[in-house]
């Protein structure tokens, strides 16, 4: 079997032809050009297309050794950071490890810091206890409000248990290289340091130590990741356009945008990779969601939500297409057992396999779907490995960037994101907002 993952449109063809897709060539390559020449909006966030051949590789080797240093000393590790600062490692270790690695493996990895809860971070300091941990935190400012909460707690637990010196030596900073607040206290306390890099946005970030380092720690294979993500890399910048899956999708997203197409259902059909669905959700929709434009992203895990969701999208307003990720080779294997009595019908299923059965009801979903009116793009992913993960990592942030510019938008950049928080500020007092808590109290 291949190694490569494989863009697969046949199943939208009923929906475009291929004069159409082929009519796309030019301003897909055109938008490639733009985001290769660093010469459009955003260019300044662009370090991303080359992480996988370019990257810091001392750096490199001591989020390796940071990593076997916490699997050695901890029995949990906190991770800290919201949107792109923790989905990609998130999503790492549930796709290679499964839905129960704190279950099976040590250090447990816990996140926080992505939202604002009380009942939460109260729940996760009695599930830490008083059992030995570290805890990473991720803040290229240091100022953000969710993450800085929960690591003005966590920190004042490991001091509590450790003493102000020790717990230094157990605070992993991932950081800016040179300012901000969380860079000056790591260089006053002497926190061990790894980089935000100034041209990586956050939702791009998870090739760089924001999300290697907690990706290691659970022992994923890291060169492996980098490797997958290297090969795709090679492919989206050399293939011709007709050979070249990211660009592909690219254009048949936006071909379908204008065919009336609002809504892009990603779809998977195994639980341990919903948060690669979260991942992609903030990649597009932080990415494309501006100026009045952008596809809507969504998600779904089948073939739990095909008890609710899957009405809508079979027979609801045509307004959406699915791109689904297919895994070709199974974590695990499982038979179904034969029953004598037979009482649940489905002695029909006994021998068989249990991802059997799940590879059928995604061929029947995807024919309903199509038949339905949806349109269904897949991509074939041969296992549930690092290797895999990294090609998918690259293929979907390399057709984001090239699906933005087509567009017209600039990917790189999120203005909407700052008008809550503003709002926010002001509400809390935050020095400096006076006047507009003062107009918000008007409107309460």
């Amino acid at each position: 079997m291949s190694k490569e993952i494989r863009f697969d449109y046949a199943k939208a063809l009923p929906f475009f032809s291929e004069a159409e897709l082929d009519s796309m060539e030019a301003q897909i390559l055109c938008a490639k050009e733009v985001l290769l020449s660093k010469k459009g909006a955003g260019a300044d966030f662009l370090g991303w297309i080359d992480l996988p051949v370019d990257y810091d590789k001392d750096e490199f080797a001591r989020i390796k050794e940071a990593a076997a240093k916490i699997r050695k000393d901890s029995e949990v590790l906190i991770v800290i950071g919201i949107g792109g600062s923790y989905l990609g490692a998130r999503c790492a270790i549930e796709y290679t490890h499964g839905a129960f690695y704190n279950q099976a493996e040590k250090p447990e990895i816990y996140f926080c810091g992505n939202s604002i809860s009380a009942a939460y971070l109260s729940d996760l300091l009695d599930l830490v206890g008083e059992r030995d941990f570290s805890v990473n935190i991720i803040s290229k400012s240091g100022t953000t409000t969710e993450p800085g909460i929960a690591f003005r707690i966590f920190k004042e637990k490991l001091i509590a248990k450790y003493g102000e010196a020790e717990a230094v030596k157990r605070i992993y900073a991932t950081t800016d290289k040179a300012k901000g607040a969380l860079k000056n206290e790591t260089d006053d306390k002497g926190y061990a340091a790894f980089v935000v890099p100034d041209d990586v946005g956050g939702r791009f970030s998870v090739l760089t130590a924001v999300g290697l380092l907690p990706i290691a720690v659970s022992g994923v294979d890291i060169d492996a990741l980098m490797e997958g993500a290297r090969a795709m890399r090679k492919k989206a910048l050399d293939a011709p356009y007709k050979e070249n899956d990211a660009l592909l999708y690219a254009a048949i997203r936006n071909l379908l945008h204008r065919k009336g197409k609002a809504v892009e259902i990603l779809v998977n059909y195994e639980p341990t990779m919903h948060h690669l669905s979260e991942w992609w959700k903030q990649l597009f929709g932080e990415s494309e969601g501006k100026d009045g434009k952008g596809i809507y992203p969504a998600s779904v895990d089948f073939t739990t939500d095909l008890h609710s969701m899957g009405q809508f999208i079979q027979d609801g307003s045509r307004i959406l297409f699915e791109t689904v990720l297919h895994v070709e080779e199974s974590r695990r294997s499982l038979v179904i057992p034969k029953d004598e009595k037979d009482l649940d019908g489905l002695g029909y299923l006994a021998g068989q396999t249990v991802e059997f059965v799940n590879e059928q009801a995604m061929t029947g979903t995807v024919l309903a779907h199509t038949d339905g009116g949806a349109p269904n793009l897949m991509l074939h992913i041969p296992a549930q490995d690092a290797y895999s993960l990294g090609q998918i990592f690259y293929f979907f942030e390399f057709a984001c960037g090239v699906s933005g510019y087509l567009l017209g938008v600039n990917p790189f950049d999120q203005p909407g994101v700052e008008s809550y928080k503003k709002n926010m500020f002001a509400l809390l007092g935050k020095p400096g907002y006076e006047e507009l808590s003062e107009a918000l109290r008007k409107r309460l």
